[in-house]
């Protein structure tokens, strides 16, 4: 399977690549996850967040238990950032397709792929989850998002995509957040919390995560024909890194607070007052599992399933 870089996204998500390129971001994700895009699961119950790493992979464990798939099965990573997961995968035996619309993860992406002697197992090229021209009807097993999903202009079009792709009787795994509408929120959570959510999805590129009140994306599956569709909350799982991330932002998120510069660090604004958020029940990630009807084949000629 050899890797290959796309042409330019149909739809070039500046504000995604701009959130990426920050050396908030770069420098985030290198340091503090070791280039990995995700949370980590925890046993619920768990207070302290250390070792990182193992938590990472077990939160990879569950996205693959999720999935379910025997070896030799081929999966989509939709978002696959540097990498990381879609290696993790093709070393339990899948095949991966992987895509990425941030085009300076590629090429890092495919030297650790290449030097991990994966390239027959893991293509990546740059690719837009809302138009998966290069991939066939019906050819895939499995297609999963790790934390990607949120960054979608419409998702409705992406799980469209994902449905034509997959074959009939394969599984889609969204791993994504949640939060509660804006009439469930108590009125004695403080504004800036509720400012705080709105400039992350805002600068953190995430205009469907702003849509995805809890529920909507459960309901968006099956407007979408997928059926068995599967939601866990891993809200507890997830606490303990959550409560790391505010512990390391919070003496740099009072100096940007201080000098107004919320929307320049929103990585430290999303994990002091993000976790604050968690605490009070205002947000959540949860897992989505869901399958495309078995005998289902039917896609128009634009690739759109029919009605």
């Amino acid at each position: 399977m050899t890797t290959t870089q796309e042409e330019q996204p149909l739809i070039p998500y500046r504000s995604v690549q701009n959130y990426f390129a920050t050396w908030e971001s770069r420098a985030g994700y290198k340091l503090v996850l070791g280039g990995t895009r995700h949370y980590g699961y925890y046993k619920a119950g768990t207070r302290l967040p250390f070792p990182i790493n193992p938590a990472l992979r077990r939160m990879e464990d569950h996205l693959y238990n999720t999935l379910d798939l025997p070896k030799g099965s081929e999966v989509l990573d939709a978002g696959c950032g540097v990498g990381h997961v879609a290696m993790y995968f093709a070393r339990k035996g899948l095949r991966v397709r992987a895509i990425d619309l941030v085009q300076n993860h590629v090429p890092w992406a495919e030297r650790d792929i290449k030097a991990q002697g994966l390239d027959s197992q893991v293509s990546v090229r740059v690719g837009d989850y809302h138009h998966l021209h290069h991939i066939s009807d019906t050819s895939l097993d499995g297609v999963f998002t790790m934390e990607t999903f949120v960054h979608a202009n419409d998702g409705r079009k992406v799980l469209n995509e994902f449905f034509r792709v997959l074959k009939p009787g394969g599984t889609l795994a969204l791993y994504e957040y949640w939060h509660v509408s804006d009439q469930e929120i108590p009125s004695d959570v403080p504004k800036n919390i509720l400012e705080s959510a709105k400039r992350v999805n805002k600068y953190g590129a995430m205009p469907t995560g702003e849509l995805l009140t809890k529920g909507v994306l459960r309901n968006w599956l099956k407007e979408q024909g997928f059926v068995d569709v599967e939601e866990t909350d891993l809200s507890e799982n997830i606490a303990p890194m959550s409560f790391f991330f505010y512990l390391l932002g919070y003496i740099p998120f009072l100096i940007i607070s201080f000098f107004g510069l919320q929307q320049y660090f929103v990585n430290t604004e999303a994990g002091v007052q993000g976790y604050r958020g968690l605490k009070r029940g205002l947000w959540g990630y949860a897992s989505y599992k869901a399958k495309k009807p078995l005998g289902d084949t039917n896609t128009s000629d634009t690739g759109l399933r029919r009605r």
